[in-house]
């Protein structure tokens, strides 16, 4: 493939990446980085459990569900099967399988979770040639209220994945550019890009599977996934089942260049009160200065303890699930994550990267899974903050980084 043909089929691809608000996106949304030498952008330094501060302090057992879920997926991959094919450091699915034989247990207390934990993993500082520590965000799953009909305030729909909507995987045509993708539509025996956000609604692209308040709906779609709630009490989940391939313009980033809201008052309140003033015709205005649109498909809450899925495609644990850079972690490590939270100032506890999204980008960059709900609503909104990393690593493979070094 000559490098024009690959740079256009990358910027192809770049369509469908993730947009720089939603910090839960998809597997297909996964960011496609230039051809990046990993290994020299990040730092690895195994330790002793010993010399990991906090860690006697700490309580494992929901990482550990967490993990048990990603150990589930890893089962169904081949020994030689690469973590990451970016970072050989994360070995492969063999490296892996007796750390995850602790993973399926009911441990009494923390104590013996830990005990567990340190007789399968070494704890491996990580750390970047300009850095020691990483930006710490968070996220949510939203919960929104909705119609089965339209009436009253509720008049805009959460449209399913309309059937002309397709999604190319590059690598059909080159095995180097397997999972990524671009997403368009057929028309006149071209594959052209799909429809902007105004020309699905003026066309009603998408069957509509319950009815929102158009404020909610549209932060339903820049999050990605979210529960929606009808007058009976019943639930379902509103999972990501497809976006319309166009890039993400934020709507806050608008009004700032308007000159209608300062740049501290844009958060997600600050933008509903314009709204909520501005009236449903410049909201919907507004919106359309947003081409990317976001399809769903309603799933039943098998279990309301669990989180929608993640990028690895495993229910996220709240508090114990994060979102971190697929070009310096695999899906499934487990890390421990010392920094301040809302509220809990000097944190420290183990998480497991089962997400990613398209501002997270970064050896040591990470966002935290709050949960759902005003609490995780508030607490994901507030976090900001530096963390420091230690990620674990089967022994044999922690020791193999150490022979290397």
């Amino acid at each position: 493939m000559s490098g024009r043909i690959r740079a256009a089929l990358i910027g192809l691809a770049f369509v469908a990446a993730c947009s720089p608000e939603s910090p839960a996106p998809p597997p297909e949304d996964t960011p496609i980085p230039d051809e990046p030498p990993v290994e020299a952008a990040i730092l690895y330094a195994p330790t002793g459990w010993d010399s990991v501060s906090g860690w006697s302090g700490t309580d494992p057992r929901a990482a550990l569900g967490a993990f048990s879920r990603s150990c589930a997926r890893l089962a169904l991959r081949p020994d030689d099967a690469v973590m990451n094919p970016r970072v050989a450091a994360t070995g492969t699915a063999g490296d892996w399988r007796a750390a995850c034989t602790i993973a399926n247990h009911d441990y009494t207390d923390s104590e013996e979770a830990r005990a567990a934990i340190e007789s399968v993993f070494t704890p491996v500082r990580v750390t970047a040639p300009d850095a020691e520590t990483g930006m710490l965000t968070g996220y949510y799953e939203p919960e929104v209220e909705v119609r089965r009909q339209r009436e009253g305030e509720f008049t805009q729909p959460l449209r399913a994945r309309p059937d002309d909507l397709l999604i190319a995987d590059l690598g059909a045509f080159e095995p180097d550019l397997a999972g990524r993708r671009i997403v368009g539509r057929a028309a006149e025996r071209n594959f052209v890009p799909y429809r902007t956000r105004g020309e699905i609604e003026a066309e009603e692209a998408g069957e509509p599977l319950a009815w929102g308040r158009p404020i909610d709906v549209f932060f339903l779609q820049i999050q990605g996934s979210g529960r929606i709630v009808y007058p009976d009490g019943a639930q379902a989940r509103a999972a990501f089942a497809a976006h319309n391939g166009r890039p993400y313009n934020s709507i806050g980033r608008v009004l700032i260049d308007r000159g209608e809201m300062e740049l501290s008052d844009a958060s997600k309140d600050g933008i509903e009160a314009w709204l909520n003033e501005a009236g449903p015709e410049a909201a919907r205005e507004l919106f359309n200065q947003n081409p990317r649109y976001a399809f769903f498909a309603l799933e039943p809450l098998s279990d309301p303890s669990l989180g929608p899925r993640g990028a690895e495609g495993v229910p996220l644990t709240p508090m114990a699930s994060i979102a971190a850079d697929p070009a310096f972690h695999a899906f499934g490590t487990p890390v421990f994550l010392s920094a301040e939270l809302p509220g809990e100032p000097g944190w420290q506890g183990l998480v497991v990267v089962q997400d990613t999204g398209g501002a997270i980008t970064g050896p040591m960059r990470g966002d935290m899974f709050y949960g759902w709900g005003e609490t995780a609503e508030r607490r994901a909104g507030s976090q900001r903050s530096q963390g420091e990393w230690i990620i674990l690593l089967p022994q044999e493979l922690a020791a193999r980084l150490t022979q290397a070094s």
